[in-house]
């Protein structure tokens, strides 16, 4: 008698599964209590979250949903699709940046905490247009904003800790502070914390010593004139100390933003100011659920 062989799950099955499972951890099934009731919001969060992966449109991942039986029935969708309107509109809530916080804390707390515990901060941009940077600037047009993702990750698992969505070009400490106070309500925290010179001020090695109890090795920027660092925490950051300290470790990051943009692209969809830092949340929660 011949054996029955087991489906296997498509990486992208598995990631949907994935978001579904959290979504019902972390949102309502519905948005209002008088709603239609067609769809839960966790469906449409996976849907927003599989265009975000597949780097498409809205209307191209329904119709990527429409010939797929197995991706239907691992977000539940087997009798009705949602109209992309639909998608477009939940994408433009303010919750859905909140909820992509949400689920990335749910991932970290539970599986991103490596041995050593340590973590790394950075910053990267994601284009508002199909056309780079640099073709922009070969064609003489003026530099154009793009959307500012800055990130801590753990090291070891490269798995998000925190995210803060902005615009760019911008200073990376501008990002900062929230990004710091989102990362510090991840328990428990890393032992270490790595940054560029990028994060350079001594404020920064306060909040990590002083209210989040993380140790900051940050490669300092500027120096006095006499060659020395300013500054109570900053006055330590030798090269010998970096060094002692594995200031190296720093390159996780830089790994996790190459798989990123590798995996998910570096250009943008959305054309709305809002829906394009929800996409770009939503990337980094998606390659989090694929990791």
């Amino acid at each position: 008698m011949a054996k029955t062989s087991k489906k296997k799950t498509t990486t992208v099955e598995a990631v949907m599964e994935l978001a579904m499972r959290l979504g019902q951890k972390h949102l309502a099934p519905y948005g209002a209590v008088r709603s239609r009731k067609d769809f839960t919001q966790r469906q449409l969060m996976s849907c927003l979250i599989l265009r975000a992966y597949l780097q498409t449109t809205y209307r191209g991942v329904l119709e990527i949903l429409a010939v797929s039986a197995p991706l239907r029935a691992a977000l539940g969708l087997e009798e009705k699709l949602p109209h992309y309107t639909t998608l477009q509109k939940f994408s433009a809530r303010a919750e859905v940046l909140k909820v992509v916080d949400a689920l990335l804390r749910a991932i970290t707390e539970k599986l991103g905490r490596p041995p050593g515990a340590a973590a790394a901060m950075d910053s990267t941009g994601l284009e508002v247009t199909g056309a780079s940077a640099y073709f922009n600037t070969r064609r003489g047009q003026p530099g154009r904003k793009w959307v500012k993702l800055s990130l801590v990750v753990w090291c070891g698992t490269l798995l998000p800790m925190a995210l803060q969505v902005g615009w760019g070009p911008s200073n990376d400490k501008r990002q900062a502070p929230e990004l710091l106070t989102k990362a510090s309500q991840v328990t428990p925290g890393p032992k270490k914390l790595y940054a560029d010179a990028g994060y350079d001020a001594d404020w920064v090695h306060r909040f990590c010593h002083e209210q989040w109890g993380t140790t900051s090795i940050i490669k300092p920027a500027h120096r006095c004139r006499d060659g020395s660092l300013g500054g109570t925490y900053r006055a330590a950051m030798s090269p010998q100390h970096l060094q002692d300290n594995r200031y190296g470790l720093r390159w996780h990051i830089e790994s996790f933003m190459s798989g990123l943009k590798r995996t998910t692209g570096c250009a943008l969809r959305a054309r709305l100011p809002h829906t394009l830092q929800s996409e770009a949340a939503l990337r980094v929660l998606a390659y989090a659920l694929r990791r």
